[in-house]
Formats: C-alpha cells, sequence, structure tokens
C-alpha cells in the first residue's frame, strides 16, 4: 500500500491594493488647488490691521443674539458661544485658521457683541484649610 500524497498548497494571491483616496482637484501644473483664498480675505478684511491679543485658550461670549446684517460667519461665532467656548475650539468648529478668527473676534469685540475672558485656572493644590475642616467633619461622624 502506498502513502497518499500530499498536495502542495499554493500561496494565496494577494487582494488587489485599495483605491488611492481622492485627491483635491489639481491645477494644470499638477499642484493642488487652494481652498478659497477670496473666502478667508472677505472674513479676516479688516481695515486697520489691529487685533486682540487672543490665545488658542481664550474664552469667547457671546452677549446677544446675531444681527440680521451680521456676515454668516459673525453669526456662526454668536451663536455657538452662548455657553464660553475657546478660540481655539471656534476655529475648529468654523474651519478659519487661527489668524482669520482672530480678526473675526476682534471685529465683534469692537462692536461689543461678544466678550474675551481669560480661561478659569484651577488651584495645583486644595486649601489646607478646607482639608483639615473636611477631615475634622469626618472624625466626627
Amino acid at each position: 500500500m502506498t502513502p497518499p500524497r500530499r498536495k502542495r498548497r499554493e500561496p494565496k494571491p494577494a487582494p488587489p491594493p485599495p483605491p488611492p483616496p481622492p485627491s483635491a482637484p489639481k491645477t494644470a501644473g499638477g499642484e493642488p488647488e487652494p481652498k478659497n483664498p477670496e473666502r478667508l480675505y472677505t472674513v479676516a478684511g479688516s481695515e486697520d490691521g489691529v487685533r486682540a491679543e487672543l490665545d488658542l485658550v481664550t474664552l469667547i461670549v457671546a452677549r446677544s443674539a446675531p444681527q440680521p446684517g451680521a456676515s454668516p460667519e459673525q453669526a456662526a461665532v454668536l451663536r455657538l458661544c452662548g455657553a464660553p467656548l475657546s478660540v481655539a475650539e471656534l476655529s475648529a468648529y468654523l474651519s478659519l485658521p487661527f489668524s482669520a478668527m482672530t480678526v473675526l473676534i476682534t471685529e465683534l469685540i469692537t462692536a461689543e457683541l461678544v466678550q474675551a475672558r481669560a480661561p478659569i485656572v484651577r488651584q495645583a493644590l486644595p486649601d489646607r484649610s478646607l482639608l483639615e475642616a473636611v477631615m475634622h467633619g469626618l472624625q466626627r461622624l
């Protein structure tokens, strides 16, 4: 009796590579087409060039509702800032760069439609007297 012959396993063919992700439209030179620089200029079209000193963590709070003649970006900032939001969050929500966001917020501050506040800083260590009061209260129980 002859032993059965083993069949050799052939490697499975590799799956085809996934299609490349869709890329941005290209110009005639093969460079990616810019998103829309004119829009940023209209958003950040400040005449005097003066900006408020804003940081990424500066909190912005709306003082009033959007005006009927406000730009879409200004109205969006006023709607979003019912509760305090940082400049970084506003920039991300509106898909605007930080520089354009600072110009937009500066215009709203000068029109007194929003208020800029420093971020809330938490104390590194709790107050010792408070901890002692809590400890004595727990010991009395």
